[in-house]
This record gives structure tokens, sequence and C-alpha cells, in this order.
């Protein structure tokens, strides 16, 4: 009897340790929900960013395409095209580890309407987000090398070259953007505030 009922109790025991188990892998399971991947913790501006190139690239007057303030500069389709295909570059960085930049390339497209340039944003944009959101940290953390032939240009986190190299750099072409279409005397929409021309939207 005595060996019976040590043998119930080892069962009783050896069936309860699997439940434990259980609950513990649960709660693993739940607080690795709980954690923002790198798209919503390290760029959480994102929508916000696209949506305000889309603005300034919808302001863009067809029929200016030669347009340009000083010899030196980019033609106002340059730079409007250039702006409107970064989205591309981003997802160039998000799914290889280096780019040569001397090397072969594609030549950028060459549009004529501000609506060619705004299906091409839009459909590189709806692609580079989905990406971003499918990448995990280990991806995020990874090194990413910029090369120029034998010499390496930049070397960092692709999530800090993805920050410098796309939304810092469109940043800095939509402002460009804004300043010929100040010359050209159209309106310039708002972007992290008021513009001369406009308020941000929902602002009275």
């Amino acid at each position: 009897m005595a060996k019976a009922r040590a043998k119930k109790k080892s069962a009783r025991s050896k069936a309860r340790a699997p439940r434990k188990s259980t609950r513990a892998q649960s709660s693993k399971k739940a607080a690795s929900r709980k954690k923002p991947g790198p798209a919503a913790a390290l760029f959480p501006d994102l929508e916000g960013e696209l949506a305000t190139t889309r603005r300034m690239l919808s302001r863009v007057p067809d029929g200016n395409n030669d347009w340009r303030p000083h010899a030196k500069s980019r033609s106002l389709g340059e730079l409007a095209t250039h702006l409107a295909q970064l989205p591309g570059f981003a997802m160039m960085m998000l799914t290889r580890d280096d780019f040569d930049a001397l090397g072969p390339r594609t030549p950028e497209p060459t549009f004529t309407t501000t609506a060619e340039r705004l299906k091409m944003f839009d459909q590189l944009s709806a692609e580079m987000k989905r990406m971003m959101e499918q990448m995990t940290w280990d991806q995020a953390n990874r090194t990413w090398t910029l090369r120029m032939g034998n010499l390496v240009a930049l070397k960092a986190q692709r999530s800090t070259v993805l920050r410098t190299a796309f939304v810092t750099h469109s940043a800095h072409h939509r402002a460009q953007v804004g300043l010929y279409l100040r010359m050209l005397e159209v309106p310039v929409p708002w972007s992290y505030g008021k513009s001369a021309d406009e308020m941000p939207s929902g602002v009275n």
C-alpha cells in the first residue's frame, strides 16, 4: 500500500510539473508580445514623415521639370523624382547588408507629371512600410556598410543608417523642394509646423 501511495504521489508531481512549465512559457510569450518591434520603437515618426513628403511632392507644378534656381542645382523634375524614389533606397538597405555607391545601378526613372511621381512614391512607401514592420531586432542591429569601391564610407547599425540615409535624407531634399516652390510662387505646405501659406491639418 505504501508503495502504491508513493507511486500515485510521484505521478501527481510529474503531472503538475508540465503545467508549471507551460505557465512559464505562456508568461514569456506574453512578455515577448508586449515588447515593441524595431519599427515601432525606433521609427514612430515614419508615417508622419512619409505624409509630409507626400504633401510636398503633391505641390510640384507640372510643366516646370527643367526649372532650377541655379546652374549647379538639380532641376525641379530631377529633385522631385529623387525624393519620390527614396523609399526604394530604404528597401535596399532593408534587404542587403552593404552597397557600393560606385557600382552599377539602375538609372533613376524620368517622370513628367506629379501624378506619376506620387504613384511611384505611394507604391514604394507601402512596400517599404511592410518590410519595416517585418524587420527583427537582429536585423535592425546588424552592421550595414556603404562602400565607394574599396573605400568604406560608412559603417553603422542598419537602424542608424535607415534614420540617416532615408528619414533625414528625405527631410533634407523635402526642404529643397519647398524652396523651389517658394521661388516659383507655389504655396508651400506645412511640415513640422505652419508654413507661410498654411496651417497644419486640423488647426484653425
